[in-house]
């Protein structure tokens, strides 16, 4: 990117107010998103006014629309919900209750509103930014303001945040609050497996979703579901007798459990409502299953907000200020949302008539329709969905007589069994067959492979850690061996899921090439490491569930401090050299400095946030939270900053150390990555296919594939799953410390420290073009967004 960098310091609130607000159902992650707005706001010198119950607050004004400091938003990072209120209003519905708004807001001279809800919520604020001169006007007629405040206060600036567990709203990849639904519909499916696995039970999930099947697609995918009902793609004619030889077969093969999920709004292909409770008789009567109903309900609405809805909320809310102090009487209301990980504006009124389009599509039966104005990411949710819940009868299958092998390297990262079993089953599914490698490269080289089922992979995606077994060791010292098992077996193509070694180890392999015709095969890459350090990848399988595992810990850490005040807790995190889950799970936990390899620090900086600390024990906020990458200074070591913080501060705050350790390597995988490792191992196997396809040399009867594109590295790029020649990302890659030149994460690391109260430089290029919602091609489809 050559654009010379804008820096926010340009932008100036003084002399600006702006009134956040939350409205219409709540969501966790709307608290982060109002602390954001307020401490962004306070930052650039503008007033910040929180109104109390949303639109009705607006209305009755008075003691609901207060003025609000620094510490107002402290604490409130990890509570679910919202703390300033929503409510349904009616008055606002009338021009009646919009005047005496906008007369509230012209008394305390609020001409920008920053609302946190859904479209209902959103399309109510344009409405009456649209009436704003004339409701203006209107009081100064009646006397109940002078022409110098019609003239002051003319334009209503709006920037709206989709605060909806349903992620629902069209030009938004995922709405606030939508991942931490996720969580709370996973932990009870968890739940659920155990007991249901004891009495070979079959398990109706009913999740919310009126008019969006979101929440239900994602939770059937991320658990395996054996069934699923939702609004946009209803189930064809003769749906119950399909389902019901589907549940049986299932238990023929051993299967103990079966798992419906249902969305609160499924309709079957006549628009006619297909309820939990249908769905149970229809399998106790057919089928004479044990069969139970669980209906999550409002639970999915409560709890604390996951690791990303708090990171999303936050940069949503610095990016709705700074879009706010741009707006001018000719920019529409927009939206900001997140696009791949890119924060984007969008006109407001075009999401909300594409979330309508859906609705509509739906209502006249045009279901395909219907899924593809849902967007890129819930047209290829369903696609894997089928592709994996489904096995066709082997008669049907394609027979390629290719021989694909999977295998995991690097340390154990959640997400890794989802992957395995997503690559196994698209596998089978192209016709190939599946081989299993247990313990990395050095079980390859001591010929521990068998061939792997779709039966085998049955329930993978909700355990943590490797099933298969994973080696740190890299192939170099194996190569003869792996050759021979390679030959032996007659492996056609490779799948390797893990960290940094299996980058290494697929350098390592295809530069073994000119000796070795066995690994002239194509192979391919998916990245799966806590650390998040793999060139080529923004994200990796695991880093997820490692930062929520940070995250929760803090919030513990941070409330065992709310009894003994003034303390300050230095907590160590892991990554190598890579700062990602130091620097991220600051962010999410709302610490107040965060020491990673990739930004140098020295005792000059050490001692500024001993200072900053000591002047926090002097407000309200009577404690601190530091976190520390592991290896993020030889000598700066995690008891030589504990050392230094006790002795320095002395008197006003003491310090207690913690070290997190190997506990964020373990546990369940987060919904984000059992989704995300399902995909991309979904794709990477596909475009295996593709190239055993253009490999096979038919004269020769094998495959033979010795190009720099055979050996690729499938990464998330900003927006796109891009396939990349290992080769290609050497020139990215710092060998030394394991770690890529550029991460893209760094950027985000100003916006801690403004969370934190520093005064620091934001580079905001990358904002402020207000795109138009994508209307994607099907052909879109199939290339790239997750």
């Amino acid at each position: 990117m050559d654009h010379q960098p804008k820096f926010f310091e340009n932008l100036s609130g003084t002399g600006k107010a702006i009134g956040v607000l939350t409205s219409g159902g709540d969501a966790q992650g709307m608290n982060a998103a109002v602390r954001a707005v307020v401490r962004m706001g306070i930052y650039v010198k503008a007033k910040v006014y929180f109104v109390y119950e949303g639109y009705q607050g607006m209305v009755d004004g008075g003691d609901n629309i207060v003025e609000v400091s620094w510490e107002s938003v402290s604490s409130i990072l990890q509570v679910g919900g919202t703390v300033i209120g929503s409510a349904r209003c009616k008055s606002f519905r009338t021009r009646e209750g919009r005047l005496q708004a906008a007369y509230n807001l012209v008394q305390r001279g609020i001409t920008n509103l920053c609302v946190i809800g859904g479209d209902g919520s959103l399309t109510g604020a344009n409405l009456f930014r649209e009436e704003w001169s004339g409701l203006l006007e209107e009081l100064a007629q009646n006397g109940k303001i002078d022409e110098e405040a019609v003239k002051k206060y003319a334009y209503l600036n709006i920037v709206g945040m989709v605060g909806s567990i349903d992620n629902d709203f069209c030009g938004t990849d995922m709405t606030i609050g939508t991942d931490s639904a996720l969580h709370r519909i996973i932990e009870v499916v968890d739940a659920i497996m155990t007991t249901a696995q004891s009495h070979q039970r079959t398990f109706v999930l009913e999740v919310m979703g009126r008019h969006c099947g979101y929440l239900a697609l994602v939770s059937a995918l991320a658990c395996g579901a054996d069934w699923v009902f939702i609004p946009e793609y209803p189930p064809e004619e003769g749906w119950e007798d399909s389902m019901c030889v589907k549940l049986s077969e299932n238990r023929a093969r051993k299967k103990r459990l079966n798992i419906i999920i249902v969305a609160e709004g499924a309709i079957d292909c006549h628009n006619k409502p297909i309820t939990s409770e249908k769905v149970k008789d229809l399998v106790v009567q057919r089928l004479g299953f044990d069969t139970r109903v669980t209906i999550l309900g409002h639970v999915q609405r409560g709890g604390t907000p996951s690791a990303f809805d708090r990171i999303l909320a936050s940069r949503m809310g610095v990016e709705a200020v700074l879009a706010l102090l741009e707006a001018t009487p000719a920019t529409p209301a927009c939206v900001v949302s997140l696009s791949g990980n890119q924060a984007v504006r969008l006109p407001l009124m075009e999401c909300v008539q594409m979330t309508q389009e859906v609705q509509k599509a739906m209502d006249e039966g045009r279901f395909v329709e219907a899924v593809r104005l849902r967007g890129r990411s819930f047209e290829n949710n369903l696609n894997t969905y089928k592709l994996l819940s489904h096995k066709k009868p082997d008669a049907e299958l394609p027979k390629t007589n290719f021989n694909v092998a999977v295998l995991n390297v690097g340390a154990p990262a959640a997400g890794m069994n989802a992957a395995v079993r997503a690559a196994v089953r698209v596998g089978i599914t192209e016709g190939h067959k599946m081989f299993a490698v247990i313990d990395g490269f050095e079980g390859f080289a001591r010929g521990k492979i068998k061939e792997i089922s779709w039966g085998d992979v049955g329930g993978w995606t909700g355990q943590g850690g490797s099933i298969l077994g994973t080696k740190r060791t890299l192939p170099a010292k194996y190569l003869e061996k792996i050759a021979d098992q390679m030959r032996t077996n007659n492996i056609n193509a490779l799948m390797v899921i893990g960290g940094f070694e299996a980058y290494l180890g697929l350098l390592e392999l295809s530069a073994a090439r000119e000796k070795y015709d066995e690994f002239c095969v194509p192979m391919v890459m998916v990245p799966a490491t806590v650390s998040n350090n793999v060139p080529g990848s923004d994200f990796s399988i695991g880093a997820d569930t490692a930062l929520n595992t940070i995250t929760d810990t803090c919030d513990r850490i941070k409330q065992s401090a709310s009894g003994t005040k003034r303390r300050v807790f230095i907590i160590e995190t892991m990554g190598g050299y890579c700062g990602y889950l130091a620097n991220m799970g600051a962010l999410a936990a709302g610490a107040d400095a965060a020491y990673i390899f990739e930004e140098q620090f020295d005792i000059r900086e050490l001692q500024a946030n001993v200072e900053h600390l000591t002047e926090k024990m002097k407000t309200s906020i009577q404690r601190g939270l530091v976190l520390r990458n592991e290896n993020c200074n030889e000598n700066y070591t995690t008891d030589f900053i504990y050392q230094l913080y006790s002795e320095e501060g002395k008197g006003v705050f003491d310090c207690r150390k913690n070290v997190l350790g190997h506990m964020q390597q373990g546990g369940a995988p987060s919904p984000f990555d059992r989704n995300f490792g399902t995909k991309i191992s979904a794709k990477a196997m596909q475009w295996i296919s593709k190239k055993l396809k253009e490999t096979y040399r038919k004269g020769a009867g094998k495959v033979f594939a010795n190009t720099d594109d055979s050996v690729c590295l499938l990464g998330m790029r900003r927006r796109n799953l891009v396939f990349q020649p290992v080769a290609e990302l050497k020139t990215e890659t710092d060998f030394v410390h394991r770690i890529p030149k550029e991460q893209w994460w760094l950027k985000l690391r100003p916006l801690m420290k403004i969370l934190a109260k520093y005064k620091t430089s934001y580079d905001v290029s990358d904002s402020g073009q207000l795109e138009h919602v994508a209307m994607h091609s099907p052909k879109e489809a199939e290339t790239g967004a997750i």
